[in-house]
């Protein structure tokens, strides 16, 4: 089995910056993708960011040039750096990671969660 570490989430001011981590755990083999996604109140979950093993990101327009993804293939840890954070981008924010097991099978698995809040 695969298990995903979040931490850093919290509580910061419009403006601030906040450092995500994600360590992936278990049974792996290879990780292909991680990712950051982020679910608001009333609302689907959505893509924030995403980075392959060979380092190509991904980000949706909302976070471009604030938001910084990255990852350690050797600790199977992926970052997410977030400037200049604004109220909205207040939700809980789960880390995925897709790739496959020590015994050849797929798997896709997320996070907990950790909650980040931009408010004065």
């Amino acid at each position: 089995q695969v298990q995903l570490v979040e931490s850093g989430g919290g509580l910061v001011q419009p403006g601030g910056s906040l450092r995500l981590s994600c360590a992936a755990s278990g049974s792996i083999f290879r990780i292909y993708t991680m990712g950051w996604y982020r679910q608001a109140p009333g609302k689907q979950r959505e893509l924030v960011a995403t980075v392959t093993g060979g380092g190509s990101t991904n980000y949706v327009d909302s976070v471009k040039g604030r938001f910084t993804i990255s990852r350690d293939n050797v600790k199977n840890t992926v970052y997410l750096q977030m400037n200049d954070l604004k109220p909205e981008d207040t939700a809980v924010y789960y880390c995925n990671a897709a790739g496959l097991s020590t015994t050849i099978e797929r798997f896709d698995n997320w996070g907990q969660g950790t909650q980040v809040t931009v408010s004065s």
